[in-house]
């Protein structure tokens, strides 16, 4: 049994839609999306922003760590229709037009990836973290990070890019 194609996409196209609205990076979409569909699979299949990746599809690898309202979630296990209203920010949405992002610039500077497949989420889970503002040590960042899985162990470097760029956001603050 072969399953309806959509005529504009070429998705399968199946069943009721339902509309959501949602600001992402910063842009304004209207969508109508199969019910199930999750953010994750919105993000990378319906807007073509392939910045956060598919690991464990299970919660388990923090892989999809996008922002919803400046708070991390795991996409793959967030249906889309329930963030109707909300802005989602990706790894493409966190540099701005003066240049990365401070903790994408302090990734960059420790080498905190080596393969790069958990990168946008560990950058994502990274200033929800900071947004957060319950780490002040490295130890309470390993802790708060323990959801987004390194198949490389670039760990240190990971926590010590967050470190710096933590610290960064504390000096600007204080200014």
């Amino acid at each position: 049994m072969g399953s309806i194609q959509g005529a504009e996409t070429g998705r399968p196209d199946v069943g009721p839609r339902v509309a959501l609205d949602l600001t992402v990076n910063g842009v304004a979409r209207h969508l109508e999306i199969v019910p199930w569909t999750t953010l994750l699979d919105l993000l990378r299949e319906q807007l073509d922003l392939t910045g956060t990746k598919k690991g464990c599809d299970h919660g388990q690898c923090g892989a999809c760590t996008v922002l919803v309202d400046g708070v991390r979630v795991n996409s793959c296990l967030t249906l889309a229709a329930l963030k109707d209203g909300c802005e989602v920010t990706t790894v493409e949405g966190l540099a701005g037009p003066e240049g990365l992002h401070p903790l994408q610039a302090a990734f960059v500077e420790h080498d905190a990836f080596q393969c790069g497949y958990c990168t946008p989420g560990q950058i994502c889970s990274g200033v929800g973290l900071m947004n957060e503002g319950h780490a002040t040590s490295a130890g309470e960042i390993r802790e708060l990070m323990s959801g987004n899985l390194c198949r490389c162990g670039a760990y240190p470097n990971i926590v010590a890019a967050i470190e710096q760029a933590m610290h960064a956001n504390e000096g600007a603050a204080s200014r």
